[in-house]
């Protein structure tokens, strides 16, 4: 029997090059062979990992595509999602992404994979595929919940039947009654008229619908409401193969995920070792949100009024924001990570208690898998959709009251809201109860991963539809 070979090609940003990479190694353990297409300047974060899986035996290729930054009207390097340095130039990006079509198509056909796993962001894939009879999968990149509320905000339009942004509104026909604000929808999904789309938008909408499937960086025990809403309901073809970030099994794998962190693994583990069990509130808001100067400061200040210890990891362009004498008052509680962190290290730690997550799916899902209750604040993308799965569904944490969508000078958030959601979950009369409930996902989600478990059979099922593709369109 041929060997199934898998194309692997993720959106520039980190978020979704990282569970690309997760699930290159996870077809690849199971006997498949994996290509990744990137960039050059992306090579880097693949890299060592790819090195690393080639020691055990198993092999991942990447494909290079040149990026037209400048082309485009973008800097020059200009290759990730967190480099654009204005949500002006976005659309700049989108457009380079599809100079590199081309080139891919001679990939395909030299190489005529039997599957193509290809980003929701990028829609000319589907024809790309399509063009040489290759089963092209779409990877959103976050959860069924997720994307069955945008299914039915941009359906039913709940939004236009309250007077103003503030108030809320249940969104129509979900297994549970969930309510949002305008200001918590992505602006995609806030459109009233079919006509005030923008083509691009219209394409990426089309473009998810189309296709042989959907790939989930999920598990169905975790959601089970909705893997059966998308799949019976918005009848479509899926398969749930998560949480992906648990084939990291090895240390290097899990410190180095993405990028090289920026403190010394082993300073942090002895960090964390000298905690008590519980203890510490882990702080991360990913690789994109920005706050403004005076956001940093009311959440430092409202770590500090919860007394509770922590590791906040700060971007280096807000370390000039932290307040004065801030770090000098907490040196004894905390350790301020500048730059990127060993997260999976961190979060699987037993001194970690809580995780103050900008409800990025990838974070959520990592926290999800290390059975910490949540204090959410989301920031832009899906991010509040997933905050309610984690609040009102999963029931395991608490929100701070985020509800404007803004990605860049993100502020609105009070220090009393944070040191009160802080407290709540890690000391609060409630806390024990987001704890138990946490350690039980962390338990499904560790079996769902194993031999005989849902995500373990979604991806042999995967394997076999798409053998059975293959070998029909033969």
């Amino acid at each position: 029997m041929d060997q199934l070979h898998f194309f692997f090609f993720p959106l520039m940003a980190r978020g979704h090059m990282i569970p690309t990479l997760d699930m290159a190694k996870l077809v690849v353990s199971r006997g498949v062979k994996a290509t990744i297409i990137t960039t050059p300047l992306n090579q880097s974060v693949f890299s060592k990992a790819i090195q690393r899986n080639k020691q055990d035996g198993n092999e991942i290729e990447i494909r290079l595509i040149k990026f037209q930054a400048v082309e485009n009207g973008l800097p020059e390097g200009c290759e990730r999602l967190d480099l654009v340095p204005t949500d002006e130039l976005l659309n700049n990006f989108t457009m380079a992404t599809t100079m590199m079509k081309e080139p891919f198509e001679q990939f395909l056909q030299e190489c005529r994979p039997s599957c193509l796993v290809s980003d929701v962001f990028l829609p000319w894939t589907y024809d790309s595929a399509a063009k040489f009879n290759i089963p092209r999968l779409v990877f959103h990149g976050t959860s069924y919940f997720a994307l069955c509320v945008t299914d039915s905000v941009t359906r039913y339009k709940p939004f236009m039947n309250v007077s103003s942004d503030s108030d809320a509104f249940v969104i129509p026909n979900l297994p549970h009654q969930i309510k949002l604000t305008r200001t918590q929808l992505t602006p995609f999904d806030r459109i009233e008229e079919e006509k005030d789309m923008s083509p691009m938008i219209k394409e990426l909408r089309e473009s998810g619908l189309k296709g042989y499937g959907v790939i989930f960086n999920s598990f169905y025990e975790l959601e089970p409401d909705y893997v059966e809403y998308y799949a019976n309901v918005l009848s479509r073809k899926t398969w749930a193969i998560g949480p992906l970030s648990l084939c990291n099994r090895d240390i290097e794998d899990k410190a180095e995920r993405g990028k090289n962190s920026s403190i010394d693994k082993h300073e942090c583990m002895k960090w964390l070792d000298s905690k008590k069990s519980s203890s510490i509130v882990y702080i991360c808001f990913g690789s994109v949100a920005i706050f403004t100067a005076s956001q940093i400061e009311e959440l430092a200040m409202g770590i500090e009024a919860s007394g509770q210890e922590f590791i906040w990891v700060v971007r280096p362009d807000n370390e000039e924001c932290l307040p004065e004498g801030f770090e000098g008052r907490t040196k004894e509680k905390g350790l301020i990570i500048r730059g990127w962190a060993p997260q999976l290290l961190i979060l699987d730690h037993e001194a970690v208690g809580a995780f103050v997550t900008h409800c990025g799916w990838n974070s959520t899902l990592e926290g999800i898998s290390a059975g910490l209750p949540m204090i959410t604040w989301p920031v832009f993308g899906e991010q509040f959709y997933n905050e309610k799965l984690v609040i009102e569904v999963l029931r395991t944490g608490v929100g701070v009251g985020s509800v404007q969508w803004k990605r860049i000078d993100s502020e609105e958030v009070k220090r009393e809201a944070i040191t009160e959601a802080i407290k709540k979950v890690m000391v609060g009369e409630e806390a024990e109860g987001f704890r138990s409930r946490a350690k039980a996902y962390k338990k499904m989600a560790r079996q769902a991963v194993e031999g005989g478990g849902s995500s373990y059979n979604g991806l042999t099922n995967l394997l076999q539809d798409i053998r059975a593709y293959s070998s029909t369109s033969d």
